[in-house]
C-alpha cells in the first residue's frame, strides 16, 4: 500500500544571476518562513526536515549544516540531506511519509552557481579516472549530447530554437524567471554559436536560488490544504557514468522512472528540468510529450537555473497550478549528472 502524500505549499525566491548581499542561510530564511506560513504551520509541527544542496559550490565540507540555522532546528528536529537536487530530498521526505510514523515534512534547497566556474565544477561529477582529468564543461558536454541528437535525425537546431524562444517567452509570465523575453526563432538561429551546436540562448543562465515545498499525508493535508497537489507516482533512476557506454539521443532512465511512476495519459501542464534545449526535446520523446501544449509556461531551466534547486522548483510549479485551480493533472521532472544521466518523474493530481 502506498500512503496519499501531498504538496501542501511551495515558495521561492527570486532567481538572479548573482546574489552578492546574501549568504546561503539568508538567502534560504524567508522562502522557508513563506512556505511555513502558506502551510499553516511552525517548525515544531513539521515532523521531518531534508535539504538538498551541494558542497562543491560553496568549497566547504558539510556546509549544508549552517543552513539549518534558516530553518530553526531547537528544539532537536528530524533533518536529513542529500548531495542532490533538492527534488530527490523530496523524493526522500516522500519515502520517510510512507513509514506511517509521521504526517508533515519540509523540503528546501539551495544553490549559489555565480561565485565559481560552475561549468568547470560538474566536471567533477564525470568518471574520476578517464573524464574527469580532461576538464570537460558542461556545455561542451551538452553540445555533445546535442550534436548526437542532431546526427540521428530526431530534431533540427529549428527545433532548439523553438524550445529556446518558447521558454523565455513564457518566462515573461513568471516573476520570479532570471532571463524573460520574446525573440523570432529567426533571431535566434542568427546569433553565434558558443559550443556548435549550441547558441548561447540554448543554454542554461548562471542563477543563484532557493525553494521549498511541505508536504503532508493523508487527512492531514486535506485539513491543511483546500486542495492539496497529491503525488500519484514518483521514482528515480539513473544510467552508467561512462558517456560511450549511453545513447545520449534518448533518455533510458527517463523512461525507467516514467513507468515506475505510472506516468502516462492526459497532463493539463508539464515542466521539465532540461538546462540545455536539446534535453527538452530528449526528455519529451521519452515520455511522449513532444508535442505537448503546455510545457514549461514557467519559462523551466532556460529562465532559472540553480543548481540543486531547479528540478524542485519544477515539481513546486506543477503543484502550485494545481493547488490554485489552474490543473488537475501535471507531471514534473528532474535532472541530474551529465547528458540527463539521472531522472526523476513525478505524476501531481489534485482532487476532483
Amino acid at each position: 500500500m502506498v500512503r496519499d502524500v501531498a504538496v501542501i505549499a511551495f515558495a521561492q525566491m527570486k532567481n538572479v544571476r548573482r546574489e552578492t548581499s546574501l549568504n546561503e542561510v539568508e538567502m534560504l530564511m524567508p522562502v522557508i518562513q513563506e512556505v511555513r506560513a502558506k502551510a499553516g504551520l511552525t517548525q515544531q509541527e513539521i515532523g521531518f526536515t531534508c535539504s538538498g544542496s551541494t558542497d562543491y559550490l560553496s568549497g566547504q565540507a558539510f556546509s549544508f549544516v549552517s543552513t539549518l540555522d534558516g530553518v530553526g532546528p531547537w528544539p532537536p528536529i528530524q533533518e536529513s540531506h542529500v548531495e542532490m537536487d533538492g527534488a530527490w530530498a523530496l523524493y526522500e521526505a516522500w519515502v520517510k511519509l510512507q513509514l506511517g510514523e509521521l504526517d508533515t515534512a519540509l523540503v528546501y534547497c539551495y544553490g549559489k552557481s555565480a561565485p565559481g566556474p560552475i561549468h568547470e565544477v560538474l566536471s567533477r561529477q564525470l568518471d574520476p579516472y578517464h573524464v574527469a582529468p580532461l576538464w570537460p564543461d558542461a556545455i561542451s558536454l551538452a553540445a555533445l549530447q546535442a550534436r548526437a541528437y542532431l546526427e540521428s535525425g530526431k530534431a533540427s537546431e529549428a527545433d532548439f530554437a523553438e524550445v529556446a524562444t518558447r521558454s523565455r517567452r513564457n518566462a515573461q509570465s513568471n516573476p520570479n524567471a532570471q532571463l524573460a523575453w520574446d525573440r523570432s526563432i529567426e533571431e535566434h538561429l542568427a546569433s553565434p554559436l558558443v559550443v556548435d551546436p549550441l547558441r548561447r540562448d540554448d543554454c542554461p543562465p548562471i542563477t543563484d536560488g532557493a525553494s521549498a515545498v511541505i508536504l503532508a499525508a493523508d487527512d492531514r493535508a486535506r485539513a491543511l490544504r483546500e486542495r492539496p497537489a497529491w503525488i500519484r507516482g514518483i521514482a528515480h533512476q539513473i544510467e552508467p557514468m561512462a558517456l560511450g557506454v549511453r545513447d545520449l539521443t534518448t533518455s533510458v532512465s527517463t523512461v525507467g522512472a516514467a513507468e515506475r511512476a505510472g506516468a502516462g495519459g492526459d497532463y493539463d501542464v508539464v515542466e521539465l528540468h532540461a538546462p540545455f534545449s536539446p534535453q527538452e526535446l530528449i526528455v519529451a520523446d521519452s515520455l511522449g510529450l513532444r508535442d505537448h501544449a503546455n510545457t514549461n509556461p514557467s519559462g523551466g531551466a532556460l529562465a532559472a537555473n540553480p543548481i540543486m534547486v531547479a528540478g524542485l522548483t519544477r515539481i513546486g510549479e506543477v503543484a502550485q497550478r494545481i493547488m490554485d485551480g489552474e490543473a488537475t493533472r501535471g507531471l514534473a521532472h528532474a535532472t541530474s549528472g551529465p547528458c540527463l544521466q539521472q531522472n526523476l518523474v513525478t505524476v501531481l493530481e489534485g482532487e476532483a
